[in-house]
């Protein structure tokens, strides 16, 4: 008698479980038509305004260069050099937050504090976008830790290019304010483009929040290399 209670109620359970399973199964079908019926996202763009970047980023070089040789390592010669800097140096990868562009004339590394900077900035960057109507995206970084390998490099090109960049110091990185990479929906629904425009203006928000509080970093706004030039502080 108690092995065919026991039965009862286990064929109960298993019957519930299945149709539970059953109504879930139709519904997100259901949801998932609807969902994809929609076609691509638009993107609703929201309190978008354009920071006036010559004017709010043009912190000269020689204020840079102060903080950086006293926050940054010593002048590196090559790779080899920086590699064996590891209690000083953080390698940079790509992540969710963004990518490292094909660097000719210098190697991802930062000291740490930059390199949460940089994660701050990305972290800043998706939220502002998402807060925006605007669909994710990567930032680029274009240029990070100079060698002195590099800097001669450089000075064959441009003598007043390097020879007092910030960038030796492992405390500075571009990025780039024209280029971003697209981030993929994970369910494989387009995703409209974002024009250019809008997400310098999303991240030159970002800068400016950053950048007001006074003691967080130094930023050019570099029209040339159409980049923004960022030391951490």
């Amino acid at each position: 008698m108690l092995a065919k209670n026991y039965l009862r109620i286990f064929g109960t359970t298993v019957a519930a479980g299945l149709l539970l399973w059953g109504v879930l199964h139709v519904r997100s079908c259901t949801e998932e038509r609807r969902w994809l019926a929609l076609g691509p996202i638009e993107n609703h763009p929201v309190r978008i305004w354009d920071v006036r970047y010559k004017r709010e980023f043009n912190d000269m070089n020689d204020v840079q260069l102060e903080v950086a040789q006293a926050l940054g390592v010593p002048p590196v010669a090559d790779r080899e050099a920086a590699e064996k800097l590891k209690s000083r140096l953080v390698k940079l990868e790509n992540n969710d937050l963004y990518v490292i562009d094909s660097l000719t004339h210098s190697i991802p590394y930062l000291v740490p504090r930059a390199r949460d900077l940089l994660d701050t900035i990305g972290r800043h960057f998706q939220d502002s976008l998402a807060a925006k109507g605007l669909n994710p995206y990567k930032l680029v970084i274009t240029s990070v830790l100079r060698t002195e390998a590099d800097v001669a490099k450089l000075s064959r090109r441009n003598v007043n290019a390097s020879e007092n960049s910030t960038h030796r110091y492992g405390t500075t990185f571009d990025l780039s304010y024209w280029r971003y990479v697209k981030i993929p929906d994970l369910r494989g629904r387009p995703y409209e483009d974002v024009p250019p425009e809008y997400l310098r203006a999303t991240l030159g928000q970002v800068l400016k929040d950053l950048h007001d509080k006074g003691n967080v970093c130094y930023i050019k706004y570099e029209r040339k290399q159409n980049c923004f030039h960022i030391t951490v502080r």
